[in-house]
């Protein structure tokens, strides 16, 4: 009988491992001592030598991954490519001089602006090469989730009348500068004593397409401090001021269901105090919950479902007045939406700080370093299990991350 028992136990175990193993189901692309660098189970793969990369991204299917081939001194940002199935680097096309990229939702193609001229990349042999032009005069721009348009925004320009207003345009991708195409989607009024920016960038979809939010930047001395968070109806017939915050993409991030925004605001450069994590329910109300508690800063947010949202938190310093800004040492907290608990789930040493965190799957990823060092150890943890584990050691920067297909036989730590 114990026997009987201790095989049941054994049975139970392994087809433990075995659905957890299956879970793990995520690669990084991530930057060491400024190259290129993939994980993919236990093998780390260097793709890059003798460049200076930053800003890697996953194409939507994990067969391409783009990336800005820099230099030390800002002058040079090259876009390039990695081939995932070929295992090269390339160019798609000579010398593309651009410091955004964003890949189709639903293809291989990627969408850049050099010179403020929008561009989309072509096809050739079954991958990203060669470019078509889109638009002239983009600031910023997104991908319409169909991955057939574009919205896009034109800064404003100071008369003597006053600041122009923003326009938000929807163009479709084979516009091929035919301005004839282009939609006006949205004008937004710029008024220096209320909504203040010269362009709008960093669009972000909600999850069922209907809005689409995204940030003001003001002229430098103002972006610093102060930069409107604003939200605009696909249709172009609904326009939100949600409200301040600073000029940080990750720290505004729509709920995976539902339409609830979740943002860092508050004003002032400095992240020693007032920086409140704030929910917005767009469609019910103006009305926005605020989860920080008094006495603590909040520099950082993900979603870890459609009710929970992780944020990064340290206590705030009121007390400093000047000098070298003090290290803000945050760990991770999980915040339950309905019932307002907040529990802490990472825990660094003394010196140390979590940052970044990022779900996918049933994971999450973080980045902790030491103070005063900029380089950093990704840890993850499963979303059900309070241990932690060290995955990636040195990496120059929060890695990027593709949930791979059930057919990946990979096998993860």
């Amino acid at each position: 009988m114990p026997i009987k028992i201790f095989l049941l136990m054994m049975l139970f175990i392994f087809q433990f491992i075995t659905v957890a193993k299956a879970e793990v189901l995520v690669k990084a692309a991530f930057v060491r001592d400024h190259q290129l660098w993939m994980k993919a189970g236990d093998q780390e793969i260097q793709l890059t030598k003798d460049k200076y990369v930053y800003s890697p991204q996953w194409s939507f299917d994990g067969k391409f991954i783009a990336y800005i081939d820099g230099d030390k001194q800002g002058e040079k940002s090259n876009l390039w490519i990695y081939d995932t199935k070929r295992k090269e680097n390339y160019e798609p096309y000579p010398s593309i001089e651009t410091s955004f990229i964003t890949w189709s939702p639903i293809a291989n193609e990627l969408a850049y602006i050099s010179g403020w001229v929008l561009n989309v990349t072509k096809t050739k042999h079954g991958r990203p090469y060669g470019f078509e032009n889109v638009s002239l005069g983009v600031s910023g721009f997104e991908w319409y989730p169909n991955g057939k348009e574009f919205i896009v925004s034109a800064g404003s320009n100071r008369l003597p009348t006053g600041w122009e207003p923003i326009k938000l345009y929807r163009i479709p991708k084979d516009m091929n500068l035919n301005d004839n195409k282009a939609k006006l989607l949205y004008s937004i009024p710029i008024d220096e004593s209320d909504l203040f920016a010269v362009t709008m960038d960093g669009f972000k979809w909600s999850n069922d397409g209907k809005w689409v939010s995204f940030l003001g930047t003001p002229t430098p001395s103002w972006a610093m401090d102060s930069n409107p968070l604003c939200v605009l109806s696909s249709d172009g017939k609904v326009f939100k001021d949600i409200g301040r915050m600073l000029g940080f993409r990750d720290w505004f991030k729509w709920a995976p269901q539902g339409n609830q925004l979740a943002y860092i605001s508050g004003e002032g450069r400095f992240f020693v105090e007032n920086k409140i994590t704030k929910i917005a329910n767009i469609e019910v109300s103006t009305k926005q919950v605020e989860y920080t508690p008094t006495g603590y800063v909040d520099l950082d947010l993900e979603w870890l479902s459609s009710s929970k949202v992780i944020v990064a938190r340290s206590q705030e310093n009121k007390e400093w007045e000047g000098g070298p800004v003090p290290t803000m040492f945050t760990s991770l907290y999980e915040i339950a939406l309905s019932s307002g608990t907040q529990n802490q789930i990472t825990f660094p040493k003394e010196h140390e700080l979590d940052e970044d965190p990022q779900v996918v799957g049933s994971y999450i990823t973080w980045v902790r370093r030491q103070d005063k060092n900029y380089k950093g150890d990704v840890w993850i943890k499963h979303v059900n299990h309070k241990d932690e584990n060290l995955w990636i050691e040195d990496v120059d920067s929060s890695p990027a991350l593709f949930k791979m297909q059930l057919n990946e036989e990979i096998k993860y730590n």
